[in-house]
């Protein structure tokens, strides 16, 4: 990263006041997924798999670690494909909750040179 650190997100985020319902649906649809496999019982299932599992009990731990991983990539996903990177940190901003700049980047695209919403906007 370096060293001209922007001092506040309005620095280097362009988004419209509009931008916020993609970063919403981003996480929303990944989560109703999540919910609607616990209202059929897959919870339950996969819990139960861990258990049987050698080792497996112990596996249950690392549940949080993963989930808490998933939420880091649809996250940084979402940012990188509004043009954001993720890692970026303005000055007026850090620590607890706001750490996950100073993590790697879990994002499943590359930071993108034009805000896709924008592009995807425009064609309508």
């Amino acid at each position: 990263m370096s060293d001209n650190k922007p001092s506040t997100i309005a620095d280097y985020d362009t988004r419209d006041n509009d931008a916020w319902m993609f970063s919403f649906a981003a996480a929303m649809i990944p989560f109703t997924g999540f919910c609607y496999g616990h209202s059929r019982g897959a919870t339950g299932r996969v819990l139960e798999k861990l258990v049987k599992l050698p080792g497996g009990f112990h596996a249950i731990f690392l549940i949080p670690f993963v989930t808490l991983g998933m939420e880091k990539c649809i996250y940084d996903t979402a940012q990188s494909v509004q043009g954001i990177n993720p890692n970026t940190r303005p000055a007026d901003r850090g620590g607890f909750p706001s750490g996950g700049a100073s993590l790697p980047s879990f994002s499943l695209v590359p930071v993108q040179k034009k805000n896709i919403v924008d592009v995807i906007r425009n064609k309508f």
